[in-house]
């Protein structure tokens, strides 16, 4: 039996050996495209080849491709673990022409591949194409042979586009006969049956056309092809299996559940769906971790939690108490490690997150199944089947139980969500100024920049040596428009031939500085680089006018550079020390690196303390005083991996790439600009760390003169607190440390003097006591007390009262703050809570409380004397 990772190391040899290029698989996180929350097919990371925005080495390119689809219209997991076929992680096979061949050689491939290479019986294969594409349908039949009866023509499902405009064209897939065994028994049973008789397992789309706003369809110059093959599918057929999850991609993970759970797998439908649920999402896990993305409750993270935390509900129900999900990731990163090698490589950071939030979820979710099981025995009670939103919402909220958990815990005793009743209660949650998911959290590169790349426009970077040149204006960009020219007083985008400003990327931010013409002065206001070969000045001319054409000295502001320059070096010491202090599976999760200080996110799941911090801090200085060169080379992407170069999670590299060595002490893909020493640093101090998002914290921190200046201003704060207390600030911390023990004492004197002042006052307002209806009611104003104090006020006048109601108002601090307090013996007749809400509306407040103390507050303190008028007579209402 050929094995899944043998059918795919033969589709890329097979491609590979027709000329296509083997290009390894993008990262699940899409990068420079907002409109995607996860790549869902080999053809994404290729987008910007098919609309002619990119040119690569190549021309034909053939991939295995890591997918996800969760979340957004793919979000159907309930259905995972439930059918033979839906999965969240997938593997897309796929081979690429931009521009080279079309539908003649790409139908030869496909047809080739799976009769000659895979050997699949032509009997029981079938195809389709476009409503009225003939072209495709007479090369399927002249070129390959088969019959026309073998030929379907679909229209809805045929045709692809990439959106309402570009490119899109028909589509031919391939169909594999499962037999009828598999089928629906229907006499019209045939391709295009919903049943799984008929299974698609290859589809070749054919771009041949620029869709325009008008709906109308131009030939392409170029028309390009785009195929996917899903492996687990072709290895279905290949296996002789019904079901992708008995494919050995899949089933192995299945077998380790088995040895895990000790249950065997066939023995139970519900035991079957949990074990298949455990191994999918166990894919899906390891590898958006691998990639960058962290649980939480927004965007990407938040799709991830679901599928973290489904999967570790059906552990449970196969009667698994302890983490198990971490084993699972592991036991997937090392079986697929051949063909995914460096995220097998993250393996002990993936089990640090994934065994982090199991234990999160275990702590919770036995009060979450608490409180639904709760509300499920009280709807059982009033006959009811739907879960009331506001119960979803807190779930959610509190026990952070994803909605389609929920409803994946209810289904079997046929209860139902009120998701509208949730929607409600989430919108004040959006309201807080949530960030929701904004794709790539990248911005799309704007149309202007992709025309001019198309027009072969580049700029060569000159700022590692330099930092002054000169070359051609090469492009003028004002408002979205290329001008020939800009005068004094506009803003203006400058497109130079070569640069010595570093364009804002990786974290670093962008060089301000100066542009000089024959005719014109520009100030640089920042530098962008909205695609790696074009570097984009963002000016205000100041003297004159700038025209196309014309040759410009680019002056880079020396000193702001020289602050960024320390503070991106020392970023690279920070994460050193971090993974030396904290531990291996600290991981870079963001940055920002500017003239005043720098910021750096990374992964870790308790907050660092402050001895911690004091050891990071001392080992970033102590490699400063160590004073190790900076050397910066370029090298083959795989060479800088193999010498353990750090590479950001998801980054996308060319094949050379450029490293950025400490001595021996740090090693890192980097871009940026750095200092020639360690020692050019002088100071590092950290200001503040921080937790930002679930599993991510955050230092922020400075270097030289500004972290000087930093230590000086505490060092003059400290001798200005010493000041104040008389002392010298060696001895301050003693000193304070006194002050407090004596500021405690005369605390605790003034409260047992306002306790005799209270009991000497409590006897003189005892002769005001009324009766009402055989209780006794005493409503006074207790004037300058708050809230606190009138509990401990209304304890003394209740010992006196003996048995009674006391209603205290006091306008402490310009409110009104009423109590009511009921004796033991009374709370039958009178609740405090009952009487304390009319009350309370006199002053325009509300309260509460129990039978025996409720309180309240309000604004009204001119209608304080209202209310104590009005308490007889709401006294006398209740008990009557």
């Amino acid at each position: 039996m050929i094995s899944g990772n043998e059918i795919r190391a033969r589709f890329l040899k097979y491609f590979e050996n027709r000329d296509h290029t083997i290009v390894s698989s993008s990262s699940l996180v899409p990068h420079d495209d907002p409109t995607l929350l996860f790549t869902n097919a080999g053809m994404n990371q290729f987008k910007d080849c098919f609309l002619g925005d990119e040119k690569r080495a190549y021309v034909r390119a053939v991939t295995s491709q890591k997918c996800v689809r969760a979340g957004g219209k793919h979000n159907d997991l309930e259905n995972v673990g439930r059918t033979a076929r839906h999965h969240t992680f997938f593997e897309m096979l796929g081979n690429f022409s931009f521009g080279d061949y079309f539908k003649q050689e790409a139908i030869a491939y496909a047809w080739e591949f799976l009769t000659e290479e895979m050997g699949l019986d032509k009997d029981r294969l079938y195809v389709s194409v476009y409503t009225d594409d003939d072209e495709a349908a007479n090369i399927w039949h002249h070129q390959e042979g088969v019959a026309r009866e073998r030929i379907f023509r679909f229209e809805e499902d045929n045709f692809w586009s990439m959106g309402d405009t570009g490119p899109c064209g028909p589509c031919s897939e391939i169909f594999y006969d499962n037999g009828p065994e598999v089928g629906c028994d229907s006499p019209t049973c045939t391709v295009g049956c919903d049943c799984d008789r008929y299974m698609e397992i290859w589809n070749n789309v054919f771009m041949q056309f620029d869709r325009q706003p008008d709906g109308t369809l131009v030939p392409l110059p170029k028309p390009a092809v785009d195929t996917g093959m899903g492996l687990e599918r072709l290895a279905t057929v290949m296996q002789e299996v019904q079901s992708n999850y008995d494919t050995d991609l899949i089933r192995k993970i299945i077998a380790y559940i088995e040895e895990l759970s000790g249950k065997t797998y066939g023995d139970s439908d519900e035991d079957d769906v949990s074990m298949r649920v455990i191994a999918d999402h166990s894919r899906a896990t390891a590898y958006l971790i691998a990639d960058g993305v962290l649980p939480s409750n927004e965007g990407r993270g938040y799709v991830l939690r679901r599928i973290m935390r489904r999967a570790m509900r059906h552990a449970k129900m196969l009667g698994l108490e302890n983490p198990v999900l971490f084993k699972t990731a592991v036991f997937v990163l090392e079986s697929m490690a051949d063909a995914y090698p460096d995220e097998a490589r993250r393996k002990d950071f993936i089990v640090k997150v994934v065994l982090n939030e199991e234990e999160r979820f275990i702590q919770t979710l036995g009060n979450g199944l608490r409180i639904l099981q709760e509300e499920i025995a009280r709807l059982a009670t009033d006959k009811k089947t739907v879960i009331p939103g506001e119960t979803v919402f807190k779930l959610y909220d509190t026990y952070g139980f994803p909605v389609d958990l929920t409803a994946d815990i209810v289904e079997k005793d046929g209860y139902s969500l009120d998701e509208e009743g949730f929607e409600t209660c989430m919108e004040a949650q959006r309201a807080k100024a949530r960030k929701h998911w904004k794709g790539s959290g990248e911005e799309a590169v704007s149309a202007i920049y992709k025309q001019l790349s198309e027009q072969a426009i580049r700029t060569d970077f000159s700022g590692y040596s330099k930092l002054e040149d000169q070359g051609e204006v090469l492009a003028l960009v004002r408002q979205g428009e290329l001008v020939e020219e800009a005068v004094c007083g506009e803003t203006v985008e400058v497109i130079n031939a070569t640069t010595p400003c570093y364009g804002e990327s990786g974290g670093q931010v962008g060089d301000t500085g100066e542009i000089v013409t024959d005719e014109a002065t520009l100030r640089v206001i920042e530098t962008k680089k909205p695609l790696p070969e074009i570097y984009v000045h963002v000016c205000e001319v100041v003297t004159g006018a700038i025209k196309k054409g014309a040759t410009a000295t680019i002056k880079v502001d020396s000193e702001r550079r020289q602050h960024i320059i320390l503070n991106h070096t020392a970023t690279h010491l920070l994460q050193a020390a971090l993974q030396k202090i904290l531990g291996a599976h600290i991981k870079q999760a963001g940055s920002l690196v500017t003239p005043e200080r720098l910021r750096f996110d990374f992964t870790h799941f308790s907050p660092v303390s402050a001895e911690e911090l004091n050891k990071i801090e001392e080992e970033v200085n102590q490699q400063i005083r160590i004073n190790a060169q900076v050397e910066k080379r370029e090298m083959s992407a795989d060479a800088a991996r193999e010498a353990g170069a750090i590479a950001l999670f998801g980054e996308k590299y060319g094949d050379l790439v450029r490293v950025v060595n400490i001595g021996d002490y740090s090693m890192e893909l980097c871009g940026g600009t750095h200092a020639n020493a360690a020692g050019d640093i002088g100071l590092f101090r950290i200001l503040s760390e921080a937790g930002i998002a679930a599993g991510v914290r955050r230092i922020e921190a400075v270097t030289g003169a500004t972290a000087l200046t930093q230590v000086q201003q505490q060092q003059q704060t400290l001798q200005r607190l010493a000041d104040l207390v008389k002392s010298d600030p060696q001895k301050l911390e003693l000193r304070l440390q006194k002050l407090l023990e004596q500021h405690k004492e005369v605390e605790k004197e003034l409260e047992q003097l306002q306790a005799k002042a209270n009991a000497d006052r409590s006897g003189e307002l005892i002769d005001q006591v009324q009766l009402v209806e055989n209780i006794k009611l005493l409503a006074v104003k207790i004037p300058g007390v708050g809230g606190k104090d009138l509990r401990e006020f209304s304890d003394q006048l209740r010992d006196k009262l003996g048995s009674g109601v006391l209603v205290l108002v006091s306008d402490a601090d310009g409110k009104v703050a009423l109590l009511v307090a009921v004796t033991k013996d009374l709370t039958d007749q009178v609740k405090a809570g009952h009487l304390i809400k009319p009350l309370a509306e006199i002053v325009g407040g509300r309260g509460g409380g129990r039978p025996d103390l409720a309180q309240a507050g309000g604004p009204d303190t001119d209608k304080i004397g209202k209310l104590l008028q009005a308490a007889p007579e709401q006294l006398q209402k209740i008990v009557i």
